[in-house]
């Protein structure tokens, strides 16, 4: 039987096999573990194995766990889960990432409520890039309006673009999706220093969105297996 350790070492070495496939810089891909409805004890296992990036869907938990592990400081906890305004305030007092942005309303709040003796927080705008009714995220038309909003915030830094692909679909289709999203990035990351991040590929679709740029992949279950 696999141990998470174990996983994380394959999951590693699929990332890297894509990497190289996709001819882009060793190391230029990072791996976002999601630990959603896991318990701590497995992300302590995880980062015993060297992983220091988590990703967290729900706030309550994600909280949980950040006060549950703080001891370990070089842990940088992301929200990739929708946020409602009245919960701002407590993912802007724990995280470090955010990268579920998608209405001026939560990035002014977010803002807001950064601590003062806190770095500013870290945030990605997310993409509806299929405009699917399921998915939270704005349309791509809506990014500039955003984009010039946030980077005059103080307390939040715009690091880039998260999205979530349509899932079941064909391989041209699939293609044509992230080209548009690496197209959209690139353009961000051309405007501003602080735009390095593309936070798109998950396991059913990592090797063709880090053949399309992604710098930053969301795995949970190939880590730490299907959740309850």
């Amino acid at each position: 039987m696999q141990t998470i350790a174990d996983r994380l070492i394959n999951t590693r070495q699929h990332i890297q096999k894509a990497t190289v496939s996709a001819k882009r810089p060793e190391h230029s891909v990072q791996l976002l573990a999601v630990s959603k409805t896991k318990p701590v004890s497995d992300i302590q296992l995880a980062y015993e194995a060297g992983q220091r990036l988590f990703g967290e869907n729900y706030i309550q938990e994600g909280v949980s766990k950040i006060q549950s592990l703080n001891s370990l400081t070089d842990i940088e906890w992301h929200m990739i889960g929708p946020i409602q305004s009245n919960k701002t305030k407590i993912v802007a007092e724990h995280f470090d990432w955010v990268q579920s942005v998608d209405r001026l309303k939560i990035a002014r709040r977010l803002n807001d409520q950064r601590p003062a003796d806190m770095p500013p927080l870290n945030v990605c705008i997310q993409l509806n890039i299929d405009e699917e009714d399921s998915k939270s995220g704005i349309k791509p038309e809506e990014l500039p309006a955003l984009v010039q909003e946030i980077v005059t915030m103080p307390r939040l830094v715009l690091r880039g673009l998260m999205a979530i692909p349509a899932n079941n679909v064909t391989p041209a289709a699939q293609q044509e999706t992230l080209a548009t999203l690496q197209a959209l990035y690139n353009d961000l990351a051309s405007q501003f220093d602080s735009v390095d991040t593309l936070s798109v590929g998950m396991s059913n679709d990592m090797q063709a969105a880090i053949h399309y740029g992604s710098t930053m992949v969301r795995i949970g279950t190939a880590i730490f297996g299907a959740r309850q």
